[in-house]
């Protein structure tokens, strides 16, 4: 098993989870990005202080990281020995999405620091739904790009929950 993992997936597939049970099984610390990036109040960290933040998780020996940002993306990339790409259909990603961010909004559970979602925040630019549409065709071309890639590190490319489930039983 690798030292170092990387989680990675469009917004809503479970990163955040996976990277948790990887850690349960394995030992490695797990770092969470969100706790890494934003402060209370939703208020993001500057983006040369993420990258520093990044910088000092990567130079350990040992871990795992949910995500992983374009702006620094390079940091875990030079250490990262194996990627846990979820590649679920958007039909599953975006309805977990969904289901957890109204969830939250309702219970208003802790997601990072302190930081809570409301539902105000629906239907706004601001709304982590948006995003996933944003994000999703480029975040799924790299992770297909990264395990057709030779030269890149480890991919191990789940596109089913049970094919998940059957990886991490096998940790």
């Amino acid at each position: 098993m690798a030292d170092r993992i990387l989680v990675y997936g469009v917004t809503g597939a479970g990163k955040s989870t996976m990277a948790a049970r990887i850690a349960a099984r394995t030992g490695l610390p797990w770092h969470s990005v969100d706790d890494l990036t934003w402060e209370p109040g939703w208020v993001e960290v500057a983006a040369e202080e993420q990258r520093r933040r990044i910088a000092a998780v990567c130079e350990g020996e040992r871990w795992v990281l949910d995500s992983a940002y374009g702006k620094w993306l390079d940091v875990p990339m030079a250490r990262v020995q194996l990627i846990v790409a979820l590649d679920y259909p958007r039909w599953l990603s975006l309805g977990r999405l969904v289901r957890r961010t109204i969830a939250r909004a309702v219970d208003r559970r802790e997601v990072c620091n302190g930081n809570t979602e409301s539902l105000g925040q629906m239907f706004t630019r601001d709304w982590i739904v948006w995003w996933h549409f944003k994000s999703f065709r480029r975040k799924r071309d790299r992770m297909r790009a990264w395990e057709a890639d030779p030269a890149a590190p480890a991919v191990i490319r789940l596109t089913s929950v049970a094919q998940t489930r059957r990886w991490l039983a096998g940790l």
